[in-house]
């Protein structure tokens, strides 16, 4: 007699479905990153952008903003997910990254208030 052998699992739409969990993930956290660390970047980045907009005035008058913000924006945006899809693909999980803790739904690390009077008081128990 021999032993049944169990069915194979196929792995890949799993793999696929985690690589696509972990760039949306990526995709969320670089832009909440990129607005609260990148804005004195976002701020030169919108005075170059008026100083093109106003060296570009004189070649193509009536869209010239419009090129130079949908330029930026465009930038900006194939950048986060360039960067999304590349640790997606290299297998960098945004769980396993230690900057990105609140990610991890099974942290459970809580702060304990330390106050003034906690030696005489932290003790005691009612």
């Amino acid at each position: 007699m021999t032993v049944a052998q169990a069915p194979q699992v196929r792995t890949d739409k799993y793999d696929f479905l985690v690589i696509v969990k972990s760039f949306l993930i990526w995709t969320f956290a670089l832009t909440v990153s990129w607005f609260v660390v990148g804005f004195p970047i976002v701020a030169i980045m919108a005075t170059l952008g008026a100083l093109g907009a106003v060296v570009l005035q004189a070649v193509i008058p009536m869209s010239s903003v419009l090129v130079v913000a949908g330029s930026l924006l465009l930038i900006n945006v194939v950048g986060i997910l360039f960067g999304a899809a590349f640790l997606s693909v290299r297998g960098i999980r945004p769980d396993q990254v230690s900057w990105l803790r609140w990610l991890d739904a099974n942290n459970n690390e809580s702060n304990q208030p330390v106050y003034a009077a906690c030696p005489l008081t932290c003790d005691r128990t009612l």
